[in-house]
């Protein structure tokens, strides 16, 4: 017998409710510590003198842990390598579009580049190849990282330009354990996209119709603590400025003053990152400039990455200091 329209609707969701049900507990799982890092192909871009960049990131499946992993049989990339540019500290969670490599002329569409990480005794494997379906252009970085819903476009989105930055030359790159130097960031950004908050009149016309609908205001949730509304990560948007480690001696500790905005996806409320419920960026002084004091543990060469971030697309520098006793 043929089931009606509206008892079929009911029957899917139904199998959906459950299903999800059954699925709860693995998607609920998650870790602080002791878990792996995996590496991950994000895509290739093509230069403008016609060469093409292999591009990577990672997820730490880790919430707290920050590892470490030296180049060598337990972090490299080959053919070429071992050493091609990877981090050496990996951040928490997922971090997108780290670090290209560019590959050398007669590189194939059959060829691959592969990218072996070993941490907490687990190794993993990133396979690069310039498979037409994994192009990525500025669109796709920007949908990815969670400036725009999936498949979203528009004319400003595509005419963005990732921001500037310059770290500015330091007296010395050599300081010693425990003492605290100072770096200067200079970015600039063409003022997209643009932040849209909510004018005057809307917000009050909301307040209006939550005030003569009951059902309605009881329905209005903070959205700090609400379920995400989108199957894609959802990113703030406003420039900002993140410095972080990209490599150090393993086990050392780097600490940034003032506290710097996560480059990673925290998408935990409260947390400071524009991946985060109702995040908002601090402004950006008029001259671009931004100085920030650090300090390291231990002796040994640090590499620290300073990115500019608009919300959808990013830029990087990076400096190199040798820190001794």
């Amino acid at each position: 017998m043929a089931r009606n329209s509206k008892g079929i609707l009911t029957a899917a969701l139904l199998f959906l409710a459950s299903s999800f049900a059954l699925l709860k507990p693995a998607f609920a799982q998650t870790y602080s510590s002791g878990q792996p890092v995996y590496p991950a192909y994000e895509g290739w871009e093509k230069n403008p003198d016609g060469s093409f960049n292999l591009v990577f990131g990672y997820m730490n499946d880790n919430w707290r842990e920050e590892l470490d992993v030296p180049v060598g049989a337990d972090n490299n990339i080959q053919p070429g390598g071992p050493d091609q540019g990877q981090p050496t500290h990996f951040l928490p969670r997922r971090n997108r579009f780290v670090f290209r490599v560019k590959v050398p002329n007669g590189f194939g569409e059959k060829d691959e580049l592969i990218w072996t990480l070993t941490s907490h005794g687990k190794a993993e494997k990133a396979y690069a190849s310039l498979r037409p379906d994994y192009v990525v252009d500025d669109v796709v970085k920007a949908s990815e990282t969670g400036a725009l819903g999936a498949g979203t476009s528009s004319p400003e989105v595509r005419s963005n330009k990732p921001p500037v930055v310059h770290i500015e030359e330091v007296r010395a790159r050599s300081i010693k354990a425990g003492e605290t130097v100072t770096f200067v960031s200079d970015v600039k950004d063409d003022g997209i996209p643009k932040r849209r908050p909510p004018s005057a009149a809307s917000l009050a016309r909301a307040q209006e119709r939550a005030a003569a609908d009951p059902a309605l205001a009881a329905a209005l949730r903070n959205p700090a603590t609400s379920p995400p509304t989108r199957i894609t990560v959802g990113k703030n948007l406003g420039l900002h400025v993140s410095w972080f480690v990209y490599r150090q001696p393993s086990g050392a500790k780097v600490a940034f003053d003032p506290p710097q905005v996560k480059p990673w996806e925290d998408t935990r409320a409260g947390a400071n990152s524009p991946w985060a419920p109702v995040w908002t960026a601090t402004p950006i002084p008029a001259d671009g400039k931004q100085p920030v004091q650090v300090s390291f543990s231990e002796p040994g060469t640090y590499v620290l990455r300073c990115r500019a971030d608009d919300g959808a697309l990013v830029a990087d520098d990076e400096i190199t200091i040798v820190v001794t006793r």
